[in-house]
Formats: C-alpha cells, structure tokens, sequence
C-alpha cells in the first residue's frame, strides 16, 4: 500500500488535519518540557508542579464541555465553517506572545504563567473543538473512517513533534524560546486553516450529536 493512500480524498480534511497537526504541537512545545522545567527553575516542588499541570487539564476539560456555547456567544449564530477555525487560531497566537512580553517585561513570571495558561486553556479548548466539528462537515461519507482516521493521526504527529521541539528548545534555548516556537506554529496553523471552506458551515446541535 502506498503511503499517499493514507491521505484522505478530501482537500479540506487534508489542510484541516495539517491545521490540527500544528495546533497541537504549538500546545506541547510549550507545556510538556518547558514549562515544568521553567516552574521548577522558580522554585516550584515536584508536587506543586504536577498538580498544577493536573488542574490546567482537569480545567481544560470543561471549558471543552462549554465550548458550544462559547461559540453561540461569539461566533454569533449555532454553525461553525473554515472561517472560525482561522480566526480562533490567530487569536490564541496572542496568548505565547502576550506570555513571552510580559515574561520579558518584568512581570512576576508566576503570575504571568497563570494568566497565560488559563487563557491558552479556554482559547485552545475552542480552537480543537472547532477542528473536530469541522472534520464531521468534510468527511465523505464513504470514507468516513479513513478522513477521521487520518485527523486523528495528525493530532498524534502534532504531539509528538510539540514534544520533540520542546525538547530541544529547552536544551538548546529558553522557555521563551518554547513560546515563540507555539506562537510560530500556531501561526502555521492559522495560514493553514486559511485554505479551509467558508460558508458551507456545519450545525453545532449536529456536529455534537455526531460525536457524542
């Protein structure tokens, strides 16, 4: 079997899974070497650190369950389309700059990880909801398994380069390093995100009833 058949016939899942693949490593090349090493620099224990990173995630996983309602807030209507998953990526590249600023400005660097994680949690919680609703839209129902089964792997790709980069930036670098490394991959997620169909939108009531 050729490797090529592991792409899915689909353009717009193929620039929605490579729009996921750089969204999730712009999370974990910041979070998974990074910033434990970077709070253990300030002091922080082994304990205080890992129940930190267990609240972010255990605080993650409601803002996921708000997420259609966050989205009828802003987003102004109950559909999401290509458009939504552009313009909340160039929103969260605000958040590892605005970190990288204030860590650079002097600010107490707890103090400005706090603020900046809790942000990154509700803006990228939206960010990966909007990717999932948007793959039920494009899947082609003959071959449902094989376009969500190549998402999915781009998701795992995404994590696993995050986690190698931030790595690297940490040995070789700086935390700062780590969050301008997110910043730029979210950024090639956003221009990704760009090619993405506008206008041919899929339900929320829909897109979560498919994945419930």
């Amino acid at each position: 079997m050729k490797f090529t058949s592991l792409f899915s016939k689909s353009t717009a899942i193929n620039w929605l899974s490579a729009a996921r693949l750089f969204l999730f490593a712009s999370r974990d090349v910041w979070f998974v070497v990074g910033l434990p090493v970077f709070l253990s620099e300030l002091g922080w224990s082994f304990n205080q650190i890992g129940a930190f990173i267990a609240l972010w995630f255990i605080g993650y996983g409601f803002v996921q369950a708000m997420v259609p309602n966050i989205l009828r807030l802003f987003g102004g209507g109950n559909s999401v389309d290509g458009s939504a998953a552009w313009l909340w990526a160039f929103i969260l590249l605000t958040i590892p700059l605005g970190t990288y600023i204030a860590l650079r400005s002097g600010i107490d660097p707890s103090l400005a990880l706090m603020i900046g994680l809790a942000i990154f949690a509700v803006v990228f919680a939206v960010n990966s909801a909007v990717h999932s609703y948007l793959v039920l839209s494009y899947s082609d129902a003959d071959a449902v398994s094989v376009d969500v089964g190549f998402y999915y792997m781009a998701n795992a790709g995404g994590r696993l380069l995050g986690t190698l980069l931030s790595g690297l930036l940490m040995e070789y670098g700086s935390f700062n390093a780590c969050l301008i490394g997110s910043a730029t991959l979210i950024l090639l997620s956003a221009l990704l995100a760009l090619k993405l169909p506008r206008g041919s939108g899929v339900s929320l009531d829909a897109a979560i009833s498919a994945s419930e």
